[in-house]
């Protein structure tokens, strides 16, 4: 009888060239290939959205209503136009009577490091213009405030807008 025609001769491959070994050790292996990739994210991902002192935050906050209250008494309405990188401020009322800078803040409502802050220069027609060193394309937070922070306006805007935004407390 030759060992070809014996119905009990076993199978002659070695372990590592079955199929089944190789497929009940990929689950494993893939989930501890994952999990060390979630751990590396873990340790040197940013986690710049997270507040550690709530306390302080809430008195901020407080502090930012009031001066909110305060451009709302001054009664200041502003036009807000972002073109490419120009960005100009007008005020069809409540300007502010000293004429100094003023200072618009952009603040990207996922991405900390995208944020970013011009200095608005009066010109002689009374508009306020600064450039924009960067794109402004996204979702902002957007805050305008002189430098003495007296008072404060801010909107949450998606950009970029074709048309003036009306920038009022």
């Amino acid at each position: 009888m030759s060992p070809t025609s014996d119905p009990y001769a076993t199978d002659t491959k070695k372990w590592y060239q079955q199929f089944w070994p190789w497929f009940l050790i990929a689950f494993p292996l893939c989930s501890m290939i994952l999990s060390l990739n979630m751990l590396r994210f873990a340790f040197t991902g940013d986690d710049s959205m997270v507040v550690d002192d709530y306390y302080k935050q809430g008195r901020a906050i407080n502090l930012s209503l009031g001066k909110i209250k305060k451009a709302k008494a001054l009664n200041i309405k502003s036009l807000l136009t972002i073109s490419g990188d120009q960005v100009t401020l007008t005020f069809p009322q409540g300007q502010p009577q000293d004429g100094s800078a003023l200072k618009l803040s952009f603040y990207h409502v996922t991405q900390q490091y995208k944020d970013q802050a011009y200095d608005l220069i009066k010109d002689a027609s009374g508009v306020y213009r600064a450039t924009a060193a960067r794109d402004l394309s996204g979702k902002w937070r957007v805050i305008l405030q002189p430098h003495d922070g007296e008072w404060k306006i801010q909107q949450t805007l998606s950009l970029p807008q074709v048309r003036a935004i009306s920038f009022n407390p």
